[in-house]
């Protein structure tokens, strides 16, 4: 992009903002909403597990709104909701800002990359909404090992690791913060030689035969995680530590925001889908919005809590029963309780063996599944804590 103005290529008129709806009745609210005014039969609603306090009508309105917030299935689809387009706009400015891509006329003997939009809604550990995001993302699955990229490398801490740090922070008296650096992979210069079709709904005026010569790294490619890599590294060695002192911190803070466009978030409090409370006591970190998204997702907000995640009497076996009408459901289910166990060790062994029957699983192991569920909600705000004991021994 090189125009000083970023606007879709479409007849789409300029975001504007959305009206205040009128505050719906309770039938049209989801379940937090409807607190002390919706009847039902079922002795054990998820309302009373939650801390809500009356709505008040503007409140009311906000909830109906996040309630409607949908995911488009296409392009022209987000162009048509203020939000999204202008979610799509502000991404292509950042793109353009960024210098990321020169548009020039297709080369001979190159491959060209696709790419595609991926929208996603940002909420925060109440739930609420933060804001909407558009991400133009490269197919990087088209490119070519050895013509398009050589070297691969993505780093990930492992969650043990992060523990590790939290339970180091809290045995220091270490205050934890949050920054977050905008487009991130935006940043790296590419080594290769990339080229890549132009947006979906921004192709250029009189430049539909032009494609973009990438200058930067872009999501979606493989090397991109590499690229990133290598340059935080080389911009952190000599301030990438940990700092003890408020000085410290706020010398960081200003190294970061001198070289990437960062937001700095405050103390850390959510991330990775871990809700986190620090105090001079210690630190706290539970997973309760994650665990009600499970009991949404799966339809069981309104099931009945139990004390036990599995029943003493049932052993569990292969081939027990009749076979699952829904193996993929199960993977899925499985795989997110699998990641609760981060913060909830009580369910580790449950899961552990729900997860020897991924293959091929009965109504039997599904009802198992269903039982831990039970138990999580009776529990939503359970996880771990973590204080200075004065040694770091194991015990």
């Amino acid at each position: 992009p090189n125009d000083s103005s970023i606007e879709p290529c479409d007849s789409t008129p300029a975001p504007v903002s959305s009206p205040t709806p009128t505050p719906p009745t309770s039938i049209d609210l989801p379940i937090a909403g409807r607190k002390g005014s919706r009847s039902t039969c079922n002795p054990h609603p998820i309302y009373n597990f939650l801390s809500y306090h009356r709505l008040s009508p503007t409140y009311y309105a906000f909830v109906f709104a996040i309630s409607s917030i949908t995911i488009p299935n296409t392009v022209h689809e987000a162009l048509t909701h203020p939000g999204w387009r202008q979610a799509m706009i502000d991404e292509m400015t950042t793109l353009d800002s960024n210098h990321t891509w020169v548009l020039v006329p297709p080369p001979p003997e190159k491959s060209v990359v696709g790419c595609q939009w991926v929208f996603n809604v940002k909420v925060g550990p109440d739930g609420q909404v933060d804001r909407l995001k558009a991400r133009l993302v490269a197919k990087g699955y088209t490119q070519v090992y050895g013509l398009d990229y050589n070297n691969t490398f993505s780093p990930v801490a492992k969650m043990a690791s992060v523990r590790l740090f939290l339970a180091m922070a809290a045995m220091r008296h270490w205050t934890l913060f949050q920054l977050d650096i905008k487009n991130a992979f935006l940043h790296g210069d590419l080594e290769e030689e990339i080229y890549m079709d132009q947006p979906p709904g921004f192709v250029a005026k009189g430049g539909s035969g032009l494609v973009c010569k990438l200058q930067k790294s872009l999501y979606g490619l493989k090397q991109s995680p590499r690229v990133w890599f290598d340059l935080s590294i080389l911009l952190f060695k000599h301030l990438f530590k940990l700092q003890k002192s408020l000085y410290g911190i706020k010398a960081l803070k200003q190294h970061l925001f001198k070289h990437f466009q960062t937001k700095d978030l405050g103390p850390l409090h959510y991330f990775l889908e871990i809700e986190v409370a620090q105090s001079k006591s210690g630190i706290a970190i539970s997973q309760r919005k994650y665990a009600l998204d499970i009991l949404e997702e799966t339809g069981l907000t309104d099931c009945k809590p139990v004390d036990t995640p599995m029943d003493p009497n049932v052993k569990l076996m292969p081939n027990q029963g009749e076979p699952y009408s829904d193996p993929g459901r199960y993977r899925r289910l499985v795989g997110k309780l699998n990641y609760l166990t981060m913060t909830r060790p009580d369910i580790s062994f449950l899961v552990n063996v729900v997860s020897q029957f991924l293959n091929s699983p009965c109504e039997s192991h599904w009802l198992a599944v269903v039982r831990i569920i039970r138990y999580i909600k009776r529990s939503l705000g359970k996880g771990l804590v973590y204080n200075d004991r004065g040694h770091s021994n194991i015990v």
